[in-house]
């Protein structure tokens, strides 16, 4: 094995390792949650989550794989991985010089393919990587290759609430606010990745046991493919709202037409409101020109209408109505549940889940109209809502006239 390379930012990715009390044991239950993603979206037998120190690399989240926790820097494969801001992918670490007389190639694990993501803070520092691992030779297809990313990025955002949760514990006050913000997320995060992860298991379970005749195994492929978009999905918004916080998404504001992204979005939406009995009409005079990014403001709109959708009833309406003039905007009414009085402001708050969605078990992250805000907000315009319990919710996103001039992100 050739010496180990080390980042050029050594120094500053050491302190940043320290300042975040990563190696803390807090988070390791959220870890091993993300290493078994990592396994079963790869489709290999090993997923870890791996922060490495000076000295050592310490396995905070393991599955498929019998490690005591903490193992020498002397394991060379994600030495590498921290270099870079890209998968690193071994096919055949046997038949790469730089890897085949690793320890983890020649001993236990014995590893053959390698696959990992630099978990990568916001202030550009790589404190580890998320890998996936197997003892024969293989690829990654794109789509897993991105949801790895995905999930290092959602490593690196966990340690850092974790660690501006800590220096809230100062505030009594903000601390209870956190704490209970905290236990939320965990909550809600936990199951809604452990939900379509245990079925993708089972299902997958059934598929290798090999009883099954073409046309159920088939089924039960697509219910897999399903689930493995679903974790996706709540990946990519998780890595969003991130992303958004730290004002690094992408954002090209130009002329849009907010009546055509408005059709757009009920589109995507249109299935599932079927699915629950719901009629959903839009009314939009064309062209309703606006200053936006074409994309975070269709966005936007699907937040909302996932909203509308999600929290009415059998047999409810969800309309959409977009308006003109010097501000424009798309307004989302719905006939469901509502919102109580108190839990208007919280509700726009990441990762909050109102007392509605608890009791009626209705699924979600809490952090659909946090998104559609921050991406208004990023374009200077706003999100006002109106909503009474049992009457129904009217959510306005109002963006920048067509001549405003772009907005600076804030």
């Amino acid at each position: 094995m050739t010496s180990l390379p080390w980042p050029s930012d050594e120094t500053g990715r050491l302190q940043e390792l320290r300042e975040l009390h990563v190696l803390d044991v807090v988070l390791e239950g959220d870890f091993r949650a993300i290493a078994e993603v990592v396994a079963y979206v790869c489709r290999t037998p090993i997923g870890v989550v791996n922060l490495m120190d000076a000295d050592y690399q310490h396995f905070k989240g393991r599955h498929g794989i019998d490690l005591t926790g903490i193992g020498r820097r002397q394991m060379s494969f994600c030495s590498y991985a921290i270099r870079g801001r890209d998968v690193l992918e071994v096919h055949d670490a046997q038949a790469d010089e730089r890897f085949r007389r690793d320890p983890a190639v020649q001993g236990e694990p014995y590893m053959r393919f390698y696959a990992g993501a630099p978990i990568v803070t916001t202030r550009g520092h790589a404190l580890g990587a998320v890998f996936a691992a197997d003892h024969r030779p293989r690829r990654l297809r794109s789509e897993q290759r991105r949801i790895l990313s995905t999930l290092a990025a959602g490593v690196a955002h966990l340690a850092e609430l974790h660690h501006h949760a800590r220096r809230a514990e100062l505030v009594e006050h903000r601390l209870r606010h956190l704490e209970e913000l905290k236990n939320q997320f965990l909550r809600t995060v936990n199951h809604e990745l452990r939900t379509p992860l245990t079925s993708i298991r089972s299902y997958l379970q059934l598929v290798q046991d090999g009883d099954l005749d073409e046309t159920t195994e088939q089924k039960f492929l697509r219910v897999i493919d399903r689930n493995s978009a679903r974790l996706g999905e709540l990946l990519d918004r998780l890595l969003l709202i991130a992303s958004l916080n730290a004002r690094t998404v992408p954002f090209t504001p130009a002329s849009a037409d907010l009546a055509e992204l408005a059709r757009q979005a009920a589109g995507s939406l249109a299935e599932r409101a079927r699915a629950g009995e719901l009629t959903m009409t839009v009314h939009a005079p064309a062209p309703v020109m606006a200053c936006a990014d074409p994309v975070q403001a269709r966005y936007a709109i699907e937040q909302l209408l996932d909203n509308a959708v999600k929290f009415t009833p059998p047999g409810g309406r969800v309309e959409i109505v977009v308006h003109a003039g010097s501000a424009p905007a798309v307004e989302v009414r719905d006939t469901g549940v509502g919102i109580d009085p108190g839990e208007i402001d919280r509700v726009r708050e990441d990762f909050y889940r109102g007392a509605g969605a608890e009791e009626r078990a209705i699924g979600g992250a809490g952090i659909g109209l946090s998104l559609a805000e921050k991406i208004a907000r990023m374009h200077g315009g706003d999100v006002q809502i109106d909503s009474r319990p049992g009457h129904g919710t009217r959510v306005r996103l109002t963006l920048p006239g067509p001549h405003a001039v772009p907005a600076v992100r804030r």
